[in-house]
């Protein structure tokens, strides 16, 4: 049955209960290690077209009536399993994009990576802000707002956006009334990963975390990855 003939979902007094998936897209073919940000033509590779598929069905019998997208093509890729299980057509928002950084188009391994550079290193002047970047409360409220927009459309069932890491942990982070600023290797968000956001009317009230590709990710040891938590005022 198509997701969208299902009763919307309240609370016994009417309150209607919305949840909202957001997904990192999956593993994208980059054989040269490039910081690829909003650059057009990287796309997912077959791995990654795996990971998008265990999503897909890690979502099939969810109740979702509403999937938009980054515009860039691995996360396209990522929504079109998705949305082909609901029978839905993916949308488009610039807001979900990755973040601008500095480095767009190098490389930032050690040795001759960018980061490594002289030149570069006046970028590193704030790195509370990130002054290499896009500001961590920039990319917070576009992706805030794309989530409110989400939640709407969805109203009473639930929605799929897919996005990029560093996008979908600051507006976590910022849920949770964290600090934006991290250590970039201690993010909750990967591969195909599913960040769900559950709405008691327009307010986010718990946060689930799960991995339904990490059977697919390299050392994984989990293939059920989950964690949730309530969001605190």
């Amino acid at each position: 049955m198509s997701a969208a003939a299902r009763e919307p979902r309240a609370l016994h007094d009417g309150t209607p209960v919305t949840m909202v998936h957001v997904v990192r897209h999956g593993e994208v073919h980059n054989p040269d290690g490039v910081l690829y940000g909003r650059m057009a033509g990287y796309h997912l590779s077959e791995r990654g077209r795996a990971m998008a598929q265990a999503t897909a069905d890690a979502l099939a019998e969810r109740d979702v009536t509403h999937v938009v997208s980054s515009p860039l093509e691995r996360a396209r890729e990522t929504a079109a399993p998705i949305a082909a299980a609901h029978d839905l057509e993916v949308g488009t928002d610039e807001r979900l994009l990755e973040s601008t950084n500095h480095f767009e188009g190098m490389t930032i391994g050690r040795g001759d990576g960018a980061l490594w550079r002289p030149a570069h290193w006046m970028v590193f002047t704030r790195p509370l802000l990130p002054s290499w970047g896009e500001p961590y409360a920039e990319i917070a409220a576009r992706m805030q707002l794309a989530l409110e927009d989400a939640r709407q459309q969805a109203e009473g069932h639930e929605a799929v956006l897919v996005s990029h890491q560093l996008p979908v942990w600051t507006l976590r982070r910022s849920l949770e009334n964290r600090r934006l600023w991290h250590h970039p290797r201690r993010r909750e968000c990967s591969l195909a990963s599913v960040t769900s956001v559950l709405f008691h009317r327009n307010l986010p009230v718990r946060i689930i975390y799960r991995e339904p590709a990490a059977h697919l990710l390299a050392g994984a040891l989990d293939v059920t990855g989950t964690s949730a938590g309530v969001i605190r005022a």
